[in-house]
């Protein structure tokens, strides 16, 4: 959610923030603005919309400091007076996050004679650390009494009209990093932002400020300076492109056999990087979007391979509801990011009640990582497309490993299943290759045009069923619910009319006659039905219109096999469409704010 990128060097900073900028556009936002210094002023330019429209009308003007963002609407509209950055007396700020007391603090400024251009939060904060300046002109003073009294989760970056040759930044709960390179210094909110100068920078942490000259960065917290570790993105910096493929989603859905062999690799040969869960009584799954969809499935795996009771939570909802929780207890919080708020929020909260907890995230060093008591990295790389699909599934990966192993310790799991279900792992790559060879463009064309669509499955089937229904709203903005097959009944059914599009995920052995039953009941009715299968199933061909199959692998593969049909669906619904597959309406990658 929302971007920052800023640079003090040695070239002219305008065009490398303008390119920072489009590299966080995955982010999501709906307006975006940069302000730099220019004679013995700080120049604001901002524009609601897209990057190409600030872009428009930019002037020719050279500096060495500049600073950009890209906003995601929380307080107020999107719209150029709401647009970042915010100007107020002395001082210049972009800003991640939401600063909860701000109507509190609004009011106070008010009476101190300061009145408001726009409805933001952000506003507010840079007209309180003007306040606070114009009494002390102490800068690091100011910063540090700004945050012992703001409160919420924020990054901010910030100008000093009298300092030309320095940005300030500061992080509470949203991300920020601190890079350098031979041209200069950057702030931004996520690598890929910097990729193209450097890969190195500086983690800020919590509560830390940033003193960012073009030739010298200083760190400090608590009124102390701090030394802290330089760290070095490892991933391949094609990652971060496109690659040649029409969109960063397309890519992503294709780097999944890639990446899923990687992942295999090492943890296989490294098994005992993955955690033993066995010692616990119980095990919460907490997670947000995609990866509560892929706890789900988790569950499932962990509850059937290592005979112990799991509940999953949504994060949202987990942080405010009664939790019986204690030390005998194994909270596993899910993120790409590691930033999501609501998860975040869910650790501390475990933590505070003594639970051990376990990060299962892709970006290194991220809150969530560097918090819980134990961490597995997915290592999906760069993942830019808002809508996720090999992060999502490198987490179903890595929960079934948690599930294998805990078979294994058991002695649940025999040696001859043993040697199947690995055999099964190291088939996942070339099997996904196979999938991905379909057009799947023949069967969008018969749904693109529907306004309601609809997914059933019965146990994982249901669960995997949830995320393509996701993926398919996220990116093609048509309706789509996920109901349990043998619900339809209960009142469901009464939407099926001629031609209603009804998808139908049927890999569970144990329950495929009844799903079948239920998908017949929507035929009969005039729905239009696809189905996705294994190979193995057998099912009357009058039962469907349309049929994809995958071959016969155990749960704890099959469960990330299945899902590859339904992301290609989605990506080719919404291509039929048009939209904006990368940067879909209104969503943000890395959700930040509560």
């Amino acid at each position: 959610m929302c971007g920052i990128i800023g640079y003090n060097g040695k070239r002219d900073a305008i065009p490398i923030v303008i390119d920072g900028l489009k590299n966080l556009e995955y982010r999501g936002y709906d307006s975006s603005g940069i302000a730099y210094f220019k004679d013995n002023t700080i120049k604001i330019i901002k524009e609601k919309g897209r990057i190409a429209s600030l872009e428009n009308i930019l002037e020719s003007d050279v500096t060495n400091i500049c600073i950009g963002h890209t906003r995601w609407a929380t307080h107020g509209k999107p719209s150029r007076e709401n647009s970042h950055p915010h100007m107020v007396g002395d001082v210049v700020v972009v800003h991640n996050g939401i600063i909860e007391n701000y109507a509190t603090l609004k009011e106070k400024l008010i009476q101190e004679g300061y009145s408001f251009k726009s409805e933001t939060d952000t506003e507010v904060a840079c007209c309180l650390i003007d306040f606070l300046y114009q009494k002390n002109k102490n800068k690091l003073e100011v910063l540090k009494e700004i945050q012992d009294i703001l409160k919420g989760s924020y990054a901010l970056l910030i100008l000093f009209k009298d300092d030309k040759e320095t940005m300030y930044a500061l992080r509470e709960g949203s991300p920020l990093i601190v890079a350098t390179s031979e041209i200069g210094n950057f702030v931004a909110s996520d690598i890929p932002a910097i990729l193209e100068y450097t890969r190195d920078y500086y983690l800020l942490d919590q509560g830390e400020i940033a003193v960012i000259k073009s030739n010298s960065l200083k760190f400090y917290k608590d009124d102390k300076e701090i030394e802290k570790e330089l760290l070095t993105f490892k991933h391949d910096i094609k990652t971060a492109k496109k690659d040649g493929y029409s969109h960063y989603m397309l890519k992503e859905i294709h780097e999944q056999p890639k990446v899923i062999h990687d992942y295999l690799d090492y943890y296989l040969d490294n098994f005992d990087l993955i955690p033993d869960i066995s010692k616990y009584e119980k095990i919460h799954i907490v997670a947000c979007g995609s990866a509560y969809h892929a706890g789900l499935i988790g569950s499932f795996l962990i509850e059937k391979y290592g005979n112990m009771e799991v509940s999953c939570y949504v994060a949202s909802e987990y942080r405010y509801k009664k939790n019986f929780i204690n030390k005998n207890t194994l909270v596993i919080l899910v993120s790409q990011s590691g930033e999501t708020a609501d998860t975040i929020a869910c650790l501390r909260l475990a933590k505070e009640l003594n639970a051990t907890t376990l990060g299962i995230v892709n970006v290194v060093g991220s809150t969530i990582a560097r918090e819980a008591d134990k961490v597995i990295y997915i290592n999906a790389g760069c993942e830019i497309a808002v809508a996720t699909t090999k992060a999502y599934t490198l987490q179903v990966l890595t929960i079934s490993l948690l599930a294998f192993k805990l078979g294994l310790t058991k002695y649940l799991i025999n040696e001859s299943e043993k040697e199947i279900i690995l055999k099964d792992y190291l088939k996942l790559p070339n099997e996904i290759s196979k999938i991905l060879e379909i057009d799947y463009t023949s069967y969008a064309k018969k749904i693109y045009k529907r306004q309601d669509i609809f997914f059933i499955g019965r146990l994982i089937d249901y669960y995997i069923s949830l995320e393509g229904s996701l993926k398919l709203k996220e990116i093609s903005y048509l309706h789509s619910e996920t109901y349990p097959a043998g619900e339809l009944k209960h009142g469901t059914i009464s939407l099926i009319e001629n031609n209603t599009p009804v998808i139908a995920v049927i890999t569970d052995n144990s329950i495929y006659e009844k799903t079948v039953s239920n998908i017949k009941e929507v035929k009969a009715r005039g729905a239009y039905t696809l189905i996705l299968k294994r190979t193995s199933l057998e099912i009357d061909k009058d039962s469907y219109d349309d049929l994809i199959e995958i071959n016969d692998l155990s749960d704890l593969s099959s469960s990330i096999l299945a899902i590859i049909p339904l992301q290609m669906l989605a990506f080719s619904v919404a291509n039929l469409l048009g939209y904006d597959i990368d940067k879909p309406r209104n969503l943000a990658k890395s959700v930040t704010v509560e």
